[in-house]
């Protein structure tokens, strides 16, 4: 099960070079000029977890394997996007294929680094990609419309549903609000279906200068403000301090960062927060061979679970032993647990939480 989160915004605004730094490669070209980028680039990076540490240390095991998230640094976009200027329906395609959008804004002054407005303005700037999804979503809508209302004439049942769906969804994109704002209730998986640029949720990264690193800036408590009124989140960075952080030994960074007032990197919280954002859980297996994270949506069940690590764990699953993290803990590991009472039998039914070590039984 993979989940991925695509890096967007205008050009130059330091998306390939936060990219590059969350991978910790050169594979994204960072220079300053548009369309730099004309692939999307795509890397896997760890989700940052300390309890894999403590798990693996109780277990005694000879590897840890954390979970992971993919990043995908998508071209700069500019205005007319929706309209194929610049690399345009390109990169709106690129987009359609992303779990979630991570929508980087320039929050700095340079006068050595272009910007295609002209001026620094984050606001403008993500309003300017905003309505360029949208109008990509609208022209989307609009053209698989008339075919549907005459199905639906004709009495098909699933065209009337999805027309159902669909109108509000133009009516809203009209006046200026994202698919997101306007899914009907419990038209969520359907809505999914339609690969709405704009139906995807979203997380603002401020790109300040590295002494606004630790506090922000006036651009920045812009970009808070306007995320307040949206209920979106924002994550503060510098790219070009998560640049120098990416190639230090691990051993160097809590003390460069300590050094600038910061407790832990930019690219953690970004990871966490686009883990966060997906709407995912963790759960772990562990062993004296390994210890492994495993990422879920929050909600799934114990055998779909199960289906993360492999298909014939869910089609043979008969139960699963589960110790919540806590307990695993505090009782040294799974004995412990077990003589107190903590491991507990779950059946097919049962909603797999976050931190939960699991043992599936299976018989295929």
């Amino acid at each position: 099960m993979g989940f991925n989160c695509g890096i967007v915004g205008l050009p130059n605004v330091g998306k390939s070079t936060l990219f590059n730094a969350l991978t910790q490669t050169a594979s994204a070209q960072a220079a300053n000029y548009p369309f730099c980028t004309i692939e999307p680039n795509v890397g896997r990076v760890a989700v940052p977890d300390n309890r894999l540490d403590i798990l693996a240390k109780i277990a005694g095991s000879q590897k840890i394997l954390p979970t992971s998230l993919e990043f995908v640094d998508i071209a700069g976009l500019v205005r007319g996007a929706s309209r194929g200027e610049g690399l345009g329906n390109q990169f709106l395609a690129n987009i359609r294929e992303v779990d979630a959008i991570i929508h980087v804004l320039r929050c700095f002054e340079d006068g050595d680094i272009t910007h295609v407005e002209g001026s620094v303005d984050p606001v403008r700037d993500a309003e300017t990609i905003e309505t360029e999804l949208m109008l990509a979503d609208l022209d989307s809508l609009e053209k698989r419309l008339p075919a549907l209302q005459k199905k639906a004439k004709g009495n098909d049942r699933e065209a009337q549903s999805q027309v159902s769906i669909i109108e509000p969804l133009i009516a809203a994109l009209k006046e200026g609000i994202p698919a997101r704002k306007a899914i009907p209730a419990g038209e969520e998986k359907a809505v999914r279906q339609l690969q709405l640029l704009t139906s995807k949720p979203v997380l603002y990264v401020c790109n300040v200068e590295e002494d606004s690193a630790a506090t922000g800036n006036a651009f920045s408590e812009r970009v808070k403000e306007m995320a307040a009124k949206e209920k979106a989140e924002i994550v503060v960075v510098s790219a070009a301090i998560e640049a120098e952080v990416s190639v230090l030994e691990a051993s160097e960074r809590t003390e460069f960062l300590e050094g600038l007032g910061l407790q832990e990197s930019g690219l953690d919280r970004v990871i966490s927060a686009g883990y966060k954002l997906l709407n995912l859980v963790t759960y772990f297996t562990c062993g004296p061979k390994e210890t492994r994270a495993w990422t879920i949506t929050k909600g799934t069940k114990a055998p779909q679970a199960a289906a993360v690590i492999h298909n014939d764990f869910e089609r043979g699953f008969i139960a699963c032993e589960t110790i919540a993290y806590a307990d695993y803990v505090s009782c040294k590991g799974e004995v412990g647990a077990k003589e107190a009472g903590k491991m507990r039998v779950e059946g097919r039914d049962y909603i797999v939480q976050d931190g939960d070590v699991l043992l599936f039984r299976f018989n295929v």
